[in-house]
């Protein structure tokens, strides 16, 4: 037998996140047949099985957080796989399922985490008392929950509700806002735009395009990327906007390439294609990465204000607020 390990999926992805099996334990499957999909921060992506022969066993859960290299599932009669096969590394199946059962030996439930480390005597007790182990704050060696530390959260009922995981999108967007907090310095600037003069049937999002576009020809450091590692950053010649939708499962920010060169019939059929592939979630991984300046037009949802957050390695973000209308005092001429 021979088991199969979650491959590189690219973009630097660590993990991802089971969403189902498309095939059971004694099926027998073709090389390249879909065989899993997972959930990145980015898409839903289909895994075809990287060889052909009979499952044996299914090494992860749907809803189970998987690391890359981690072994997803064992076959029985393996053959090589052919040309254009997702590539794994092979570990023996006995070597496998002796992972998965030290897995599962420290998990909780389907949707714990795997990296909750806690004492025999500690597990035991926080079964018997009914308590998360996901909630406990650990006091032990290498961070290990102990007896006392379940005692204390079992005390303590209202400071330890059940802990929901963050899944795909939501997740990546946690881990972005804590990365951006750590590594941008915050600064806002705020202003009005008279907006009196544009036609009632104003397409708002390209015009919003072309002023980010007007903006980063006026003063090219805003279309850049920092690196904090060199201390340094990289001016653009083009500008690939990354566009800020607000989706269900969380915020995408898909990027639309050298928008200064492009006409607004072109923006608004770019606009209409990106929509449909997040509302689908076939938005590709490529379309995801690499913009040098993002727009949120967060006034369609609410709000005329609002403090944005940038994402490293970008240096600058555009906010639009929602528009009303308002009396404004003007000079008049002497």
């Amino acid at each position: 037998m021979k088991s199969f390990n979650l491959p590189d999926l690219g973009e630097g992805l660590q993990e991802a996140e089971i969403v189902a099996w498309h095939v059971a334990v004694g099926d027998r499957v073709a090389a390249d047949q879909p065989l899993v999909s997972v959930e990145t921060d980015k898409a839903v992506i289909e895994i075809p099985s990287p060889q052909a022969g009979r499952i044996a066993k299914l090494l992860a859960r749907p809803g189970e957080i998987v690391e890359v290299g981690a072994p997803l599932a064992a076959f029985e009669q393996a053959v090589e796989a052919g040309a254009g096969a997702v590539a794994g590394e092979i570990k023996a199946a006995s070597e496998a399922i002796e992972e998965a059962a030290e897995k599962e030996a420290t998990v909780e439930g389907p949707a714990a985490a795997a990296a909750v480390k806690a004492t025999p005597v500690a597990r035991a007790l926080a079964r018997r008392l009914g308590v998360d182990l996901a909630v406990v704050g650990p006091s032990g060696p290498g961070g290990a929950i102990t007896a006392p530390d379940v005692e204390r959260a079992a005390k303590t009922p209202a400071e330890a509700a059940s802990l929901e995981p963050l899944r795909g999108v939501r997740r990546a967007m946690a881990q972005r806002m804590a990365q951006a907090h750590a590594e941008v310095a915050p600064a806002t600037v705020m202003d009005e735009a008279d907006i009196d003069s544009w036609r009632q049937e104003a397409d708002v999002t390209i015009r919003l395009i072309r002023a980010v576009v007007a903006g980063c020809k006026a003063e090219p450091s805003l279309n850049a990327w920092y690196d904090s590692r060199a201390v340094g950053r990289r001016l653009h010649d083009k500008i690939d906007l990354g566009i800020a939708v607000d989706t269900e499962d969380g915020l995408f920010v898909p990027v639309m390439r050298d928008v200064g060169s492009r006409d607004a019939a072109d923006l608004r059929r770019g606009l209409e294609a990106m929509k449909a592939d997040i509302t689908a979630r076939t938005v590709p991984p490529e379309e995801l990465r690499g913009a040098t300046i993002t727009l949120s037009n967060f006034g369609t949802l609410a709000g005329r204000y609002a403090v944005p957050v940038v994402v490293p390695p970008q240096v600058a973000i555009l906010s639009a607020g929602r528009s009303a209308p308002r009396v404004i005092a003007v000079k008049g001429k002497a």
